[in-house]
Formats: structure tokens, C-alpha cells, sequence
């Protein structure tokens, strides 16, 4: 998202404008979702997320658009996930996993949601063979080979997309933070 829609997304959410919450709910639930896997059962996840953003809609009165909506929604996705791990009493989640979610005050990990905001974004500029590449690597958790086969084109072709599209995505970030 880039900086200005991302500055109107906030006022728009926060004013309750028509639409906002579709246009938050489509620019970031990727996101929330991500997170939410990391803790939610795969299958429990968009359960998570719906109630996420149900109740990042219900308090829009809440949200202060001069912080990173973002880390607000984060914020909020935390919560649900830890009440949906303690809701799940009979399944045992090791300790170490939970560390991550409440974090000492979730600042690391809300900077951490907004880095990956970022990268999204520089994403989103990438031309569409190279993001697409990317997007099953990383997101889909997809080995080169498979990624060949799901895109009917030569291994050596997806390895070179892949290339392509890390440096690309690597300027587009320096830039960003020029």
C-alpha cells in the first residue's frame, strides 16, 4: 500500500466512511491471516480473522489514525488469537510458542507486521511473473520445482524470476527508506 492510500485508509476507517472496512479488510487481512496461522489451527484461522475484523469495525471509534492501522489491527488479532488458544484447553501448545505472540508489549512485533506491510507493498510493484514466483515461495510455501509445475514454465526460468524479482523487491525496498 503506498503511503498516501495508506494515509487515507486510516482517516476513512477512523471517520467510518462507506466501504472503509472492505478497502482495511482487503489490504490487510493477508496479513492477519499470515499472523494468525502462526498460533490459530489452519482450518480455525478465517474463523479468527472474521472476528478480527468484526470487531475492528465495531470499534472504529477506538482506532487513533495517527498510529500505524496496521500495528492497530495487529493488536487486535493478538488478542483473539491467545483467546482462541485458551479456548482449545484440550489441545497443549508448547510454551515457547506463545512467546511470540504477546511479545513484552507488542511493539517488536507490531514494527515487525509493519516491516512486512512494507514488503507487501514492494510486492505489489513487482512485475506479476516475479511477484507470482515470490508469492508461492514464500507464501505458499512451494519448493521451485512445484512452483514449475503449478506455472507450466521451465525450472530455470522460475529460478530466474525468483532472482529477478529478491533484487528488484531488495531496490524497491532502499528506496522506500531513502
Amino acid at each position: 500500500m503506498q503511503q498516501g492510500a495508506t494515509t487515507s485508509l486510516r482517516a476513512r476507517h477512523a471517520t467510518g466512511q462507506d466501504g472503509a472496512i472492505d478497502d482495511v479488510y482487503a489490504a490487510l487481512s493477508p496479513m492477519v491471516l499470515g499472523y494468525l496461522r502462526r498460533f490459530v489451527p489452519h482450518d480455525e484461522a478465517e474463523d479468527v480473522l472474521q472476528r478480527v475484523f468484526y470487531e475492528v469495525w465495531r470499534h472504529k471509534d477506538r482506532y487513533d489514525p495517527s498510529r500505524s492501522l496496521g500495528a492497530w489491527v495487529l493488536g487486535i488479532a493478538n488478542k483473539r488469537a491467545i483467546d482462541h488458544v485458551r479456548r482449545q484447553r484440550r489441545t497443549a501448545v508448547p510454551v515457547e510458542e506463545l512467546c511470540g505472540i504477546a511479545g513484552e508489549d507488542g511493539r517488536e512485533l507490531a514494527e515487525r507486521y509493519a516491516r512486512a506491510s512494507e514488503v507487501r507493498d514492494a510486492l505489489s510493484r513487482l512485475p506479476d511473473e516475479q511477484r507470482e514466483v515470490l508469492r508461492l515461495a514464500y507464501f505458499g510455501d512451494c519448493t521451485q520445482s512445484q512452483i514449475a509445475a503449478q506455472l507450466g514454465v521451465p525450472l530455470g526460468t522460475v529460478k530466474a524470476r525468483t532472482f529477478r524479482g529478491l533484487r528488484r523487491l531488495g531496490q524497491l525496498l532502499a528506496s522506500d527508506h531513502q
